[in-house]
């Protein structure tokens, strides 16, 4: 009996072994955490498609969005961890442990990193009429005005509402905010002049900033932008405090085998180097990530600092979803 207890389990575990080595064998879905069409879905289906090519297998994207990116991420952290169920989320990973008063996991704990993505720097804009006219005036205006002043944000835990919250942090004023349902809702209103600024990722400013439709008071990273090469950062603007990014990265459920982990990474490396990637990535003005950073260490440590970092910014604030 324990003979044959002992060869099931060897069979077992060859077969497991067996099946790592071989991965993947068939289809892998990407849940994205967020509707079709943004920025997330965008840069998930261009990074899909290029891992697909390296893997041989299609990886599927998948829209589970709602609650911040808290369903589709509840999701994967509870699926089989065999590889062929990931997720990609942006900076809301790092968020949603404070954010949320009961999220039903921990992202350190939950979700096996497979590596960073993506960099995406956020723009801070205003209506095309209004007074400030440099980023040093526009913080003057908003510790004068205060609350007289309207910031549009999609919604708590979006890259907008972060954005604005540590704007707030970082000057000592609050402003009047208002939640929007999604990105496109806020430029049409400021557009219209319903709303005074927002903060929202160059990917989709780009357009309305060179058409001249918005005013831009600076760029939110390190370094300047190739497709807006005229608008300072905020370092450049006396505000260095002022800087986040919503940064993109892969993960999978815990527990899945290390094997399977490495071949994902692989084929993630290769996807950043890929032409079409590439090109595209910076049409959208956002930056792959190289393979220093195309790592689980590199993510992992990418989370634990922004949770880190993010907690008393948001606590300060006291702005948190139900």
């Amino acid at each position: 009996m324990k003979l044959a207890l002992t060869l099931a389990a060897l069979a077992l575990t060859s077969t497991a072994a067996f099946a790592q080595k071989d991965y993947p064998t068939r289809s892998i879905t990407m849940v994205v955490p967020y509707a079709a069409g943004g920025p997330t879905d965008t840069i998930s289906r261009l990074t899909a498609d290029a891992m697909s090519k390296a893997l041989g297998q299609q990886i599927i994207v998948e829209n589970v969005g709602g609650a911040g990116g808290t369903l589709g991420a509840r999701r994967v952290a509870g699926s089989d961890p065999d590889g062929y169920t990931i997720i990609m989320h942006h900076i809301g990973m790092s968020t949603a442990p404070t954010l949320y008063r009961q999220l039903p996991y921990k992202p350190l704990e939950a979700f096996q990193p497979i590596g960073l993505v993506s960099d995406a720097a956020m723009t801070l804009i205003s209506r095309d009429d209004f007074e400030a006219k440099d980023m040093k005036e526009m913080v003057a205006l908003i510790k004068e005005k205060g609350k007289d002043l309207t910031y549009a944000n999609a919604g708590i835990g979006a890259a907008s509402h972060l954005c604005g919250v540590l704007l707030q942090s970082m000057i000592g004023t609050e402003m009047t905010t208002v939640p929007y349902k999604g990105n496109g809702p806020i430029m049409t209103d400021l557009l219209g002049k319903q709303v005074d600024m927002t903060c929202d990722q160059a990917t989709n400013t780009v357009g309305p900033i060179k058409d001249k439709k918005v005013k831009v008071y600076a760029i939110t990273s390190k370094t300047r932008s190739d497709m807006l090469p005229d608008v300072p950062t905020s370092a450049e603007t006396g505000f260095p405090q002022f800087e986040v990014s919503v940064w993109h990265g892969l993960y999978a459920p815990a527990g899945t085998p290390e094997p399977v982990v490495k071949k994902l990474n692989e084929a993630l490396k290769a996807a950043m180097k890929d032409a079409t990637l590439k090109e595209r990535f910076a049409q959208i003005a956002t930056t792959p990530a190289s393979d220093a950073d195309a790592t689980p260490e590199a993510l992992k440590e990418r989370l634990s600092s922004e949770i880190k970092r993010w907690e008393p910014i948001i606590k300060e604030a006291g702005q948190f979803a139900d």
